[in-house]
């Protein structure tokens, strides 16, 4: 029997596709604001918390040294009001995209179904806020379909985000897993990677179905990289 008794799978580029929508959607609004940061820039930092992350884009923008591992660790209320401004236009986007379509990544429904039978809880987790966590559940159902035990997103944490360990910490204590030597968080983003380490999480496991490649999630402190949460059961059976 394995030693792992909960997985916790990111939302969008994990086991959500999304044609890259979160980034794009993240990029067009800022470049309506008058932001300069690229497309790829917001592949790379997706996951976090959308506020924050355009507090900190800002930041960075005007000058001030900031690092996205550093994300949750920063400040800025002078730029708050001028951030939930740019979320607004992008939640817009976001809800938009979710309710025309929405459906799960090849594999994760499968997955899900392999966790339960073989006695691991199954969570997720994003970087997304109420309104739009709740749009893609309502339209995959994974909740009434017995898939899932637990959706949280960074409202569940006041919205202290990735790569803060907190919503990792939040599903334990939810469910009962008294130990982070039992779970296992997997992600498409440096986000899920550093917020899994931050957690002390048994595996820290990266996937390559998203916006990232191997090249940007190797960066980052992980245990395994995957193709997709397809190959996580056989991962499982075979090292936990």
């Amino acid at each position: 029997m394995s030693r792992i008794k909960l997985v916790v799978f990111d939302l969008s580029g994990t086991t959500v596709e999304d044609d890259n929508a979160v980034a794009k959607s993240l990029h067009q609004a800022a470049v309506e604001h008058g932001l300069h940061a690229g497309l790829e820039e917001f592949q790379k930092t997706i996951g976090t918390n959308k506020i924050r992350l355009y507090q900190y884009m800002i930041a960075r923008e005007r000058g001030r040294a900031v690092e996205i591992e550093d994300l949750e660790k920063f400040d800025f209320p002078d730029l708050l009001d001028e951030a939930k401004m740019l979320f607004d236009r992008y939640a817009v986007l976001m809800l938009d995209y979710y309710r025309r379509s929405v459906r799960a990544m090849d594999g994760a429904e499968d997955t899900f179904r392999w966790c339960r039978e073989n006695g691991i809880l199954v969570a997720t987790d994003t970087g997304f806020h109420r309104e739009v966590n709740e749009a893609i559940m309502d339209g995959l159902k994974w909740k009434e379909k017995g898939l899932t035990d637990l959706a949280v997103d960074v409202e569940h944490t006041n919205g202290v985000g990735r790569p803060a360990p907190f919503m990792i910490f939040h599903i334990m204590q939810t469910l009962g897993v008294q130990s982070v030597h039992e779970v296992i968080k997997i992600g498409d983003t440096p986000a899920d990677l550093l917020s899994g380490y931050n957690a002390g999480c048994a595996g820290n496991i990266g996937v390559l179905s998203g916006a990232n490649s191997a090249a940007t999630l190797g960066k980052y402190r992980h245990t395994h990289i995957l193709p997709s949460v397809a190959d996580l059961p056989e991962l499982i059976k075979r090292e936990f």
